[in-house]
């Protein structure tokens, strides 16, 4: 006997079908699983022999073979236990598969349960695009499932449950639609933070366009407490950015059950011991790493210098692109990277370099080595550097209320939706992501912004991409004054966030 179903299987962000095939023949008993399957795949035969036992019906005593197509794909992970196990069933005319194209997932107990797999909103979204119209996934995977508008999505238990509902004697209710609750979001706000106004001003100009910022200054100054607050003045994501990071986070089986739609923008802090693979993503089955978890949020790294040289220069290229793929021997998996980059970092290797205290102990040698680990091309691809004091005592003792994060955000707010009128029908998203094309009509200089640049081109020795990113900026605060030219004065703004001098000495 032979059965045909369909399940699901994922590259990337991107899900595609897999046909899953069964034979049972008569011949010494045997069961094999062909089609590239990884390890926990192939461990399937001993889940589903269990699962099929121990809920109550009996498994064949044939020569068994499973192939699962296109068989020069390598399928991995858990999800084809059920598919697996219906395959099996199926061809022992156990129970009938539905008609409707639907596909089946899930990782199965030996007792027969059905327990949550990673990476259901993708492959259901691929479903649905694929014409599928029903999918079977794990109970506690079915909210988030449901995000794929326009399947019917059926939330299985258990194996005997599901036989049951195959066979016509008790269905299965849908899954209903997921509706998020309002919930008030409580991101640590800027009204904590006393002093450091400049900094302030530097990190809302970096919302309100979505550039790079580095932080530079001694300990216990706030570049931390700063760059954590970030996230409480971005725009709220909207729904198709929701989707996305959910799919990144579904893959990384970081979703909750009770909350299966990522509403925050994430904010990643790896430690300085991170790998490039730990940052990038990597496997011999790719995953996301940290610069995709951040996608649409923010990736804050803390003492920037502490981290190995190569670690940090893989960042050079998704920077760029908003995209990183990861090659392997079988293929290449791209995962989106459009994150913002927080960077903070001392002066020095003891950190208290140019402060008026004079405690700095280190060498101008030394602290031309301790700058040095930051590598000129990651230098150009960030817009925004600033200083960041230590506090003396009497505003650290200002009794006055500092401006709070939702103000802030109904500047940043205002300053988006300008740049999402600017940008309608592209791909442009905010001023950030600017291409030739956006820069050309959308910065262009008079004479006196020109003759400004042109000064600081030759004094800061500025690249061209710097060039660049200096006329982003510049618009980013153009709009903030609701100018629609760039004027003089936002240049120069824009050009005193590049010219820090410990940064460009070094």
């Amino acid at each position: 006997m032979i059965s045909y179903l369909e399940s699901l299987g994922l590259n990337g962000v991107q899900g595609y079908a897999v046909s899953v095939e069964c034979f049972i023949s008569s011949g010494l008993p045997a069961f094999d699983i062909v089609g590239l399957p990884d390890a926990a795949v192939k461990e399937a035969r001993e889940r589903v022999r269990a699962a099929i036992k121990n809920s109550g019906f009996k498994f064949p005593v044939s020569r068994i073979t499973l192939n699962l197509a296109p068989a020069n794909t390598k399928k991995s992970g858990t999800l084809y236990d059920l598919p697996i196990l219906l395959g099996i069933l199926a061809a022992g005319d156990v129970c009938k598969l539905p008609k409707e194209k639907t596909a089946f997932l899930g990782e199965l107990s030996l007792e027969g349960k059905l327990r949550p797999v990673q990476g259901v909103l993708p492959m259901a979204i691929a479903a649905r695009k694929l014409g599928f119209t029903t999918i079977y996934v794990p109970a506690e995977n079915a909210r988030e499932a449901t995000l794929a508008d326009g399947l019917t999505v059926i939330p299985v238990q258990c194996v005997t449950q599901l036989i049951s509902h195959l066979r016509g004697a008790e269905k299965i209710e849908p899954e209903p639609p997921w509706i998020p609750e309002d919930i008030e979001e409580h991101y640590p706000d800027f009204a904590d933070v006393k002093g450091q106004e400049h900094v302030k001003r530097a990190l809302e100009i970096a919302a309100a366009g979505g550039h790079n910022v580095l932080l530079v200054g001694p300990p216990g100054s706030g570049k931390s407490m700063l760059a954590k607050r970030m996230p409480s003045i971005l725009p709220d994501m909207t729904k198709e950015e929701a989707l996305e990071v959910t799919q990144l986070h579904s893959i990384m089986g970081m979703l909750p059950s009770h909350a299966p739609l990522v509403r925050q923008r994430p904010f990643r802090s790896p430690h300085h011991t991170i790998s490039p693979a730990g940052l990038t993503g990597g496997g011999s089955t790719p995953r996301p790493g940290e610069i995709s978890i951040a996608h649409k949020g923010v990736l804050f790294l803390d003492e920037l210098p502490e981290f190995r040289k190569e670690v940090l220069e893989v960042m050079r290229q998704p920077l760029e692109d908003g995209m990183v793929t990861i090659s392997r021997a079988s293929g290449a998996s791209s995962f989106p990277s459009h994150f913002q980059l927080i960077c903070a970092m001392n002066p020095c290797r003891c950190g208290w370099y140019g402060d008026p205290s004079r405690r700095c102990i280190c060498s101008q040698a030394s602290v031309h080595a301790y700058l040095s680990k930051i590598s000129g091309p990651l230098m150009d691809r960030i817009d925004i550097i600033v200083e960041v004091p230590a506090l003396n005592f009497e505003k650290l003792q200002n009794r006055s209320q500092p401006e709070p994060s939702c103000e802030i955000k109904k500047r940043v707010d205002a300053a988006r939706r300008v740049q999402q009128e600017r940008f309608k029908g592209t791909k442009c998203l905010c001023n950030a992501y600017m291409q030739t094309r956006e820069l050309r009509e959308c910065c262009e200089l008079d004479e006196a912004c020109s003759l400004l640049m042109k000064q600081a081109f030759e004094a800061l020795g500025l690249t061209a991409r710097s060039y660049d990113r200096i006329r982003k900026v510049a618009r980013t605060i153009a709009d903030m004054d609701s100018s629609e030219k760039i004027q003089p004065q936002h240049i120069a703004e824009a050009i005193q966030y590049r010219s820090y001098k410990l940064i460009n000495d070094a």
